[in-house]
């Protein structure tokens, strides 16, 4: 097709000026507005004001400027409808022919920690919007231009007449793409605004992300995936840079998504975090990064190999060296430095991602036929104030420490979970299984001698004394479960048979998915 008139507005004026010099040099005339107009006319490229066209100035603080119908008829006309083409002679219509317009920067705008509701308000772009759907809308007759990464491309496919019908379409999409994300963030903060932080769910969840990457396959090979992004996210697994290794599996991103969030449960001292198939196979802090590892590696070496590593320091080449004899999938740290990233770098298979650090309130989100559920994230951190002793015993301050270590493992284990630790390394974990006395066996049969003097961390209450009473006969001296069952009297008559210290957090911390 032959584009005669361009329409220019960008809020993103990166390459603008190239692209309308390009336009220009190919016999294309230039229509545009505000600080686009004066951006391409300081470049000395001819360029038509819009309210030269409309016969209207830009009013109301640039509100209204485009919004008109030698605007809009230009660009929605059917170019070989009668109709449609007597309407535009007979009100002095000219077609246009291409459009290139991207929003007014809502997103960049509601990031900023101060910003009133008035000054997001102001940034919600009304003519820009109008502009790309009618174009997007309509083309069979217009090209619509969204990103400016499409410009050369678009000046390409002008010099060799090239814009083919498929090719409209295509781009089409991606505009209504480009406004469909921009309207479900506008709905998104609105409802953060009308709900506050009461933990309400919204009447309608709206929420779009963007592909990343296409995966090789799902969790398992048969199965088609990809990695998406939420645009208004600043941090986290979705924005991992990898410096070395062979591309991430759908799998490597679960597991990566749980030993990050497991490890990031302590700032004051450095953790170690090693995952397989989500579950923490040995978590442990040190007083450095190696240190942590090499206890968390020693919790279970054998569940540990082909593992998820997650740090919540940097990666030093002396904790790589370490590493190094030891396959492992992935490894995750804030930061990894270089003499690490020479070390591990040497390992054809081994991933090294550097995963930046943020602070999140995600709402979660898990998929069902048909729906979707969605719920808060488990931020709840209960301490030994929260906790209540419902034994004869108190616990020492050693079995406190180890309580609460074991209880922020225990959150990020499968239910059933059973989690056996000291005062900060585990030492056996039991997951997944349908009844919780299941876990306790596995996991006091992989703590094995180190029951002795071990906490015992349940991510649920007892139903019965049976976990208590095989704690006991192993040797467990302390135990942290939530409480709130009917029997609790039998589990607490237990625990006193055994001599074990036993505390009630009144919170439960289920993991189903």
């Amino acid at each position: 097709m032959t584009i005669k008139r361009a329409l220019i507005s960008v809020s993103d004026k990166t390459g603008v000026v190239e692209f309308a010099k390009g336009l220009h040099e190919l016999g294309v005339e230039i229509v545009s507005t505000g600080g686009t107009l004066k951006t391409i006319a300081a470049a000395g490229i001819p360029v038509i004001p819009v309210s030269e066209v409309t016969g209207f100035p830009e009013m109301m603080d640039g509100r209204v400027k485009t919004l008109h119908p030698k605007i809009h008829g230009g660009i929605l006309a059917i170019r070989d409808n009668p109709e449609h083409v007597k309407a535009m002679k007979e009100h002095g219509i000219t077609g246009i022919d291409l459009v290139a317009v991207n929003l007014y920067p809502f997103r960049e705008t509601i990031a900023r920690p101060d910003v009133t509701l008035a000054e997001a308000i102001e940034n919600i772009d009304i003519g820009g919007p109008s502009m790309v759907r009618a174009a997007a809308k309509n083309y069979k007759y217009v090209t619509i231009v969204v990103d400016p990464k499409q410009y050369d491309e678009i000046l390409e496919r002008i010099k060799t007449d090239t814009l083919t019908e498929e090719f409209r379409l295509d781009l089409s999409r991606k505009a209504f793409l480009h406004t469909g994300l921009y309207d479900c963030a506008i709905a998104d903060y609105l409802t953060r605004q009308v709900t506050g932080d009461e933990g309400q769910m919204p009447d309608v969840y709206c929420k779009a992300y963007t592909k990343l990457q296409d995966l090789r396959y799902g969790e398992n090979p048969h199965q088609k995936a990809a990695f998406y992004r939420d645009p208004e996210a600043k941090g986290g697994i979705a924005f991992a840079r990898q410096l070395h290794g062979k591309a991430l599996s759908y799998n490597n991103i679960v597991d990566m998504e749980a030993a990050w969030n497991l490890a990031h449960e302590w700032s004051d001292r450095p953790s170690c975090v090693i995952v397989k198939h989500t579950n923490p196979c040995g978590t442990a802090l040190g007083d450095t990064p190696l240190e942590a590892f090499q206890r968390a590696f020693e919790a279970d070496s054998k569940s540990a190999f082909g593992g998820i590593v997650a740090f919540n320091r940097e990666l030093d080449g002396e904790t790589a060296a370490a590493m190094k004899p030891i396959f492992f999938e992935v490894v995750m740290a804030p930061k990894i430095s270089q003499e690490a990233l020479d070390i591990l770098g040497t390992k054809k298979n081994i991933r090294l991602m550097e995963v930046p650090e943020v602070e999140t309130e995600e709402l979660q989100l898990r998929k069902v036929s048909g729906g979707l559920l969605v719920q808060t994230p488990d931020d709840s951190s209960e301490t030994r104030a929260d906790c209540k002793v419902v034994t004869d015993r108190a616990p020492t301050e050693e079995e406190w420490q180890a309580m609460e270590f074991a209880w922020k493992v225990v959150k990020h284990v499968k239910s059933n979970a059973i989690v056996l630790t000291g005062k900060d390394v585990t030492y056996g974990i039991g997951a997944g299984q349908m009844n919780r006395v299941g876990s306790a066996d596995i996991a006091i049969a992989e703590a094995g001698d180190k029951c002795k003097g071990a906490a015992l961390a349940s991510d649920a209450f007892f139903p019965f004394g049976d976990t208590v009473e095989a704690a006991g006969k192993a040797g467990i001296t302390c135990v942290i479960q939530p409480g709130g069952s009917i029997r609790d009297q039998e589990s607490i008559d237990m625990a006193n048979k055994y001599g074990i210290t036993m505390v009630f957090t009144g919170h439960r911390h289920f993991r189903h998915c």
